[in-house]
């Protein structure tokens, strides 16, 4: 399940309630679905995001890494002879 930033700052019914009265005193009717639409926006973006670094953390090794670094500079050690 979710942490959802109700969840986080521990607002249930009625304190939800005033907060989302006050937003819409502040912005009015006509603007809260912008404001959604932004908000749902952002929260994909930052998803994105959030999945091209798992994903960019997954294929780098041990350390941060990339695997092919590894072997290039291993390759580019003298030999212990």
């Amino acid at each position: 399940m979710p942490i959802t930033i109700a969840s986080i700052l521990n607002l249930m019914g009625p304190d939800m309630m005033v907060i989302l009265l006050i937003v819409l005193l502040l912005f009015g009717a006509k603007k809260l679905p912008e404001l959604a639409r932004g908000m749902g926006q952002a929260v994909k973006e930052f998803g994105v995001a959030r999945d091209v670094v798992d994903r960019g953390l997954s294929q780098s090794g041990p350390n941060g890494v990339a695997p092919s670094k590894l072997l290039d500079a291993k390759s580019q050690l003298p030999s212990a002879r």
